[in-house]
């Protein structure tokens, strides 16, 4: 029987959370200072050029008396409104919403301020400073939160986890985290009820001891954050103890329930007596089917095909020249509770793909789901630019018009499949099928069979326009980057 130390020897070598984690509240408060020195330069140079305004006052003056105190006071308000915390950065809306209320907050205090100062600040200059700082604000922290992203994505800003709690639990919790790599969690290892005899979990996490054994783990600096999943604690008497003794230690502590694929829109956690109780809202897939998200589509459908309408000739006479075949593809589709429809693409296959579609399977030993592959010798020399930029998906603009489809939604499947679907997957039928979706920007057709649903039922039960708003920027991207597109 191994002992604690014996086990952790092998994580000595374990590289250590990188240090530049400690200057992300720095870095931030220098984006910040930055965005809004600009603010100021933009709204000294607009309202010298804008009429606008009638105020008679010199802008240059008044800017040299209010833009220190603005500039300090702003990144005051952002400090005590926790935007420099270390837990904000990376990932949720939390930064972003503390730093535009401390931006309203900062911009009521100045001009009450002036106001019982019978300070002359120029209007002009007050509103275009803070409007555009607001927003050169939010830019800047995206901007640093995609740099961390892409950090973490090649190594660097990374902390390692150990995971306390139930082998499955923990397996589970390491699956997310190893999904979600920009979050730059490296699993080191788990503390299991059954430690004393396990060597790894399921998946293969180093199970280092018992879960009686985190203070000791802790104090061998093996990780930067513990996360506690299902199964670590007994008690609520016990967590609290264990928390009074990692105090000293400075290590994150992360409580995960066994709650995954649940948008942070649809929890609420209220403390009751001391006891933080988590309150979940139902799915939203009623609210994807709402007038409100049809008359999107309409609208943003009807509006899209005036706009491509040049390119929608140019490619269907290219596909017309190519083989002289029919320029579009008419394939039935599963729509919303399990209505088929005809789904309309630009042809990007020779005329006979079908017939050739049950040859290619046997060759690639085929087992399910949504067939495809690279290379296939069916696609016309039109169909692989096409497939490349996803213009063959531009006729779909019509079913959303007839009401078959959504913009947004999960990726309408073939009646084949949704034949083969368990009671889970089905869930996706309960609203449109979309043109874009979760599938699409997260990698298309890189994506395993089960990832795909997985992205689809997320999407169903949480649903809200901003999400859709969302997906729609982002198809932009991973149309250009063609990743996973063939």
């Amino acid at each position: 029987m191994t002992t604690f130390a014996e086990r952790t020897m092998r994580l000595v070598r374990t590289r250590a959370a990188s240090r530049a984690l400690r200057y992300l509240p720095a870095t931030a408060v220098l984006v910040d200072t930055l965005m809004i020195l600009a603010a100021v330069v933009i709204g000294v140079i607009a309202r010298a050029q804008l009429t606008v305004f009638d105020d008679k006052v010199n802008t240059i003056d008044s800017v040299v008396y209010v833009a220190p105190p603005a500039l300090f006071g702003w990144l005051a308000v952002i400090y005590f409104m926790r935007g420099y915390r270390e837990n904000v950065f990376g990932a949720g809306t939390d930064e972003f919403k503390r730093v535009l209320n401390a931006s309203l907050y900062t911009a009521a205090l100045v001009g009450v301020g002036c106001y019982l100062a019978k300070f002359p600040l120029s209007r002009g200059f007050f509103v275009i400073n803070f409007v555009i700082g607001t927003l050169l604000l939010l830019l800047g922290r995206l901007a640093l939160r995609r740099a961390v992203h892409v950090a973490r994505r090649y190594g660097s800003l990374r902390e390692r986890v150990l995971i306390v709690g139930a082998s499955s639990h923990v397996d589970e919790l390491a699956g997310v985290l190893a999904r979600e790599n920009w979050l730059g969690y490296d699993v080191v290892g788990a503390l299991t009820p059954g430690g004393v005899g396990e060597v790894a979990t399921d998946s293969g996490i180093p199970v280092l001891g018992g879960t009686d054994e985190i203070i000791t783990a802790v104090a061998s600096d093996v990780a930067d954050i513990v996360f506690f999943a299902e199964g670590a604690i007994e008690t609520g008497e016990q967590m609290r103890r264990v928390v009074w003794e990692l105090e000293q230690h400075h290590v994150k502590l992360v409580v995960a329930p066994s709650v995954t694929d649940i948008s942070a829109q649809r929890i609420r956690v209220r403390p009751v007596g001391g006891l933080p109780l988590m309150h979940i809202s139902p799915p939203t897939a009623r609210d994807a089917s709402s007038i409100g998200k049809r008359a999107f589509d309409l609208v943003g459908s009807l509006f899209l095909i005036v706009a491509f309408a040049p390119l929608l000739a140019i490619i269907a006479l290219n596909i017309k020249l190519a083989d002289r075949g029919p320029v579009l593809f008419k394939q039935i589709r599963t729509g919303r509770d399990g209505e088929e429809f005809p789904c309309f693409k630009f042809r990007t296959m020779v005329v006979d793909a079908e017939a050739r579609l049950a040859a290619l399977k046997d060759e690639l030993g085929f087992d399910g789901g949504l067939f495809k592959m690279k290379d296939d010798p069916r696609i016309t020399k039109p169909g692989q630019w096409l497939r490349r930029l996803s213009l063959d998906e531009l006729p779909q603009l019509f079913n959303v018009v007839r009401g078959e489809m959504s913009l947004v939604g999960p990726r309408p499947p073939l009646p084949s499949e949704v034949a083969e679907y368990d009671g889970d997957t089905t869930r996706r039928l309960h609203v449109r099928p979309g043109m874009t979706g979760l599938w699409q920007v997260s990698g298309r057709s890189d994506l395993s069979y089960e990832e795909a649903v997985r992205l689809d039922l997320y999407y169903v039960d949480n649903w809200s326009m901003v999400q859709d708003l969302s997906i729609l920027a982002k198809t932009v991207t991973a149309v250009f980057s063609s990743r996973g597109a063939y």
